[in-house]
């Protein structure tokens, strides 16, 4: 979808694919969106040419081997991560130093169908950045917001990652360990319990590690959710896919447990959705 929307814009883009895919990867990009439905010419590569900025898309159990495509940091200006999670900027940073890297977020149910192909299903999409990137992302935000997406800086960093995790955390574990939609967690008492727990348990983790979050907010905004809404780890799951515990819901676990955190719905949660998927325990 950024591939997409960054052309529809005006940029030049390339795709950055395995290599083993390449020669017949699509050279066009389908997007099927409440913003509009496009195709848009792009260029398809397996190594990270020289460009302004690298917007890094993959799953999170993904990123490892999608670096290897990256053999020239210093050809890059800018590292965009829209991975899900925290613990990726970290990595990030270690790797290819602090100053290239610029936090972001994304938000919206948006799904690759097919090579080429993606369907882009919430009314809304949003984008926040840190606010470090202004100088090098500011006219592309602008862009995007011409296009449809709701985009801010922002400035302080653990609010901006803790900000998405606390609602994407009780909303991918409840809807995967349910199999629901988020209308269908909403509608049944047990669930809804379950899920608000969850939510007031992230927002705590997130307050001890120093973002600005309220849990009443939170909820509110998850009520409005569209109620068809689906999570990304709910599809994975139903697909035999790796879900991206880890980076969900491991930074919450982990936080607990440096702050003396009691956190027995997300654990819960958790422990439901790794026996639908058939992975090991994330923590003991």
């Amino acid at each position: 979808m950024m591939g997409a929307c960054l052309a529809r814009a005006g940029a030049s883009v390339t795709l950055i694919v395995r290599r083993e895919s390449l020669s017949q990867y699509p050279k066009q990009l389908r997007l099927e969106s409440p913003f509009g439905n496009f195709t848009v010419e792009v260029a398809v590569a397996a190594e990270v040419p020289a460009v302004d900025a690298l917007w890094i898309t993959v799953k999170a159990t993904q990123l490892e081997s999608a670096l290897a495509a990256f053999k020239n940091p210093h050809s890059v200006r800018a590292i965009v991560p829209l991975l899900n999670g925290i613990d990726h900027v970290a990595l990030l940073r270690a790797r290819y130093g602090a100053e290239p890297v610029i936090p972001a977020t994304i938000a919206g149910e948006m799904e690759r169908v097919s090579p080429g192909r993606i369907v882009h299903r919430t009314p809304f999409a949003r984008l926040n950045v840190l606010s470090a990137g202004r100088a090098v992302l500011g006219s592309t935000l602008d862009q995007l917001q011409q296009i449809g997406f709701t985009c801010a800086f922002v400035d302080d960093e653990p609010t901006l990652m803790w900000s998405k995790l606390v609602f994407l955390a009780p909303f991918a574990l409840s809807t995967t360990a349910a199999d629901k939609t988020v209308g269908e967690v909403l509608a049944d008492p047990h669930l809804r319990s379950l899920g608000e727990a969850c939510v007031r348990e992230a927002c705590a983790v997130a307050v001890a590690e120093g973002a600005k979050v309220d849990a009443e907010k939170v909820l509110a905004g998850v009520t409005g959710f569209p109620a068809n809404m689906r999570s990304s780890m709910q599809k994975d799951v139903e697909q035999n896919k790796t879900p991206e515990l880890d980076a969900i819901a491991g930074p919450i676990l982990r936080g607990a447990r440096r702050h003396g955190i009691a956190v027995p719905a997300t654990r819960k949660l958790v422990a439901a959705v790794e026996q639908r998927a058939g992975v090991e325990r994330l923590l003991a």
